[in-house]
């Protein structure tokens, strides 16, 4: 009989080790779950639309992420940093906001919502608060292929068709580089002389992918914005639209972005 008591006494402290031990993995679980962000905003530039993206939102939808595109108008910067946030407040949960050239001006602006826990530049444009991006564009020499036009009479910027291809997607093919100028969204003129309210890469975390043959946004500008916005840089060797030629390299620091943002 006492033997068998004795037994009875050592299962308990073994279940409850157990039972400690599942409660431990499950919580450790929920923690490790936390800190992967699974929802990822896409945000186009000028001159391009969402469209652009489809190679990197294939990666990551099988990576198993939720992507939303931003089909920003172009038509302001008070615009487009709208059309993000209609978007932003259709998610739950926290997100890793994305922005190529001119959008990096967008999620410069919206990376304020108290969503956003990360924020990664694809050859874009970084501006400080109070900062325009006709500003940084004459703080260094512009690019001598880029093919930006003048404003025309309805207050909108083009891309020169003659230049798009060795200027703005050098990596594409031609017939590609052809459809992208031909269906190209221009942008209006007012977005280069806007200035940001309150730059969101001063409190959240910035990754940013240097195309190092850029011909749009030189390369060393990419560097110094990127410098100045302490972002964890990537030089990846492509154009201006670095994000269509190499989406798997842009797609992997999209990853490390949202698994690192909320460590």
């Amino acid at each position: 009989m006492k033997k068998q008591i004795n037994l009875r006494k050592s299962k308990g402290p073994i279940k409850l080790t157990i039972a400690a031990f599942l409660l431990l993995f499950m919580v450790s679980n929920t923690v490790f779950s936390q800190k992967q962000v699974k929802n990822i905003v896409l945000v186009h530039g000028a001159f391009a639309d969402g469209s652009g993206w489809e190679g990197v939102y294939t990666i990551l939808k099988n990576k198993g992420y939720n992507i939303s595109v931003v089909a920003n108008p172009n038509t302001s910067l008070s615009d487009d940093v709208t059309a993000t946030n209609r978007v932003l407040d259709h998610i739950d949960g926290p997100v890793i906001l994305v922005g190529h050239s001119y959008g990096g001006a967008i999620i410069t602006e919206a990376g304020n919502s108290e969503k956003v826990v990360g924020l990664v530049y694809i050859s874009a444009f970084v501006p400080d608060s109070g900062e325009s991006l006709l500003k940084l564009l004459q703080s260094g020499p512009p690019s001598p292929n880029s093919g930006i036009l003048p404003p025309s009479k309805d207050g909108f910027v083009w891309y020169d068709k003659t230049k798009y291809h060795s200027g703005f997607c050098a990596d594409l093919s031609k017939e590609k580089a052809d459809f992208m100028a031909d269906s190209q969204v221009p942008v209006s003129a007012s977005v280069f002389g806007s200035t940001i309210t309150n730059a969101a890469w001063k409190t959240k975390p910035s990754w940013y992918v240097v195309a190092t043959e850029d011909q749009t946004i030189p390369a060393d500008a990419e560097r110094f914005m990127a410098k100045r916005a302490n972002a964890k840089v990537t030089e990846i060797k492509g154009s201006h639209v670095v994000f269509i030629s190499q989406p798997k390299a842009v797609a992997a620091v999209i990853v490390s972005a949202a698994n690192g943002s909320l460590k």
